[in-house]
């Protein structure tokens, strides 16, 4: 077999097998390696997403590792635990606009209270509905790098106040601000950052509690910036208005416990479940970049990478 892709949800798998009909020898799963059950890996090529923990007993019997993803912390992590030279790769950009896009849906899904209108609807009641207007509100996007900046250029159109945070000040259009001033401004925080080992935590508890109270925080870039019991802690104070993640902290453990309906095994399963007995948090799968058009460029990008590496015994994109 030439390659192995795991974590292939049904849309994905779809294209893959039309693209790849008949070009390789390749199977395919929806399930993580560790979901699998898989001892050795089925190929000396595998491609997988961000959930899926790579043994380091794997080392040895592979080739090379593609992330069809443009985050490579997991690769990162895999690289300074294993001794074997491997090739680890990653894909460009596929996904800037469908991620931003995804971001302001869950900014105005919370200043409008959209799902507790859908709860209410069956009885069709309006009482605690009212929303806020997007219009003169004062919207910090955290990390101003291709996804922030899209972010903010969505929001200025929206008629937002907009200010950005970054170390490196890289658009002309953005209005950068010292990040504690920002918090204090901000109406609702979207942290659109790159992982780094600094800024992994970034958002705690004490950091959120200098923004003002009823702020609507977003996360959408690694769930590694925001502890997840800190913003748990927050929502039930009331200092959080709203929350929305797409990205978890520990997420590996916590989709793999709640796909397996183990979800009170595992302590941030618990508190995913938790928040989700809250009317104004909102938590979508890690789902942001899936966008019909986002997913073919996603494809095509990873089967490029794919055969550029059986060609060259290289990626491209390599970590």
């Amino acid at each position: 077999m030439d390659v192995y892709f795991y974590e292939a949800f049904e849309e994905e798998a779809s294209l893959i097998q039309n693209l790849l009909c008949g070009k390789l020898l390749f199977d395919l799963t929806d399930k993580t390696i560790q979901e699998s059950g898989h001892v050795i890996p089925p190929a000396r090529v595998i491609s997988v997403r961000t959930q899926s923990m790579i043994p380091i007993d794997w080392q040895d019997k592979l080739d090379g590792i593609l992330s069809r993803t443009t985050g490579f912390d997991n690769l990162k992590a895999y690289k300074k635990a294993v001794k074997t030279p491997l090739a680890l790769g990653y894909l460009e950009e596929y996904a800037t606009r469908a991620v931003a896009e995804q971001a302001i849906l869950l900014m105005l899904a919370l200043m409008r209270r959209l799902p507790q209108q859908i709860q209410q609807f069956k009885h069709f009641q309006r009482d605690g509905l009212t929303g806020v207007e997007a219009l003169g509100k004062n919207l910090l996007v955290v990390g101003v790098g291709r996804i922030g900046g899209e972010i903010v250029k969505l929001g200025q159109g929206l008629g937002l106040n907009v200010k950005g945070v970054d170390i490196v000040k890289r658009h002309n259009f953005v209005s950068y601000v010292e990040r504690d001033v920002g918090l204090s401004w901000a109406d609702i925080i979207i942290c659109a950052m790159n992982l780094t080992d600094e800024n992994v935590h970034y958002f705690s508890y004490n950091l959120l509690k200098k923004a003002r109270s009823g702020v609507i925080f977003i996360n959408i870039a690694r769930g590694e910036h925001a502890p997840l019991y800190d913003l748990f802690r927050l929502v039930q104070e009331g200092h959080l208005g709203g929350l929305a993640l797409d990205v978890f902290d520990d997420e590996p453990a916590i989709a793999t416990a709640l796909r397996t309906d183990q979800a009170r095994q595992s302590e941030k399963a618990r508190i995913i479940i938790d928040l989700l007995a809250y009317p104004n948090v909102i938590l979508t799968p890690h789902n942001a970049f899936n966008t019909a058009e986002a997913l073919r460029r996603k494809v095509q990008f990873s089967l490029d990478e794919i055969f550029y590496f059986l060609e060259h015994h290289q990626f491209r994109h390599q970590v």
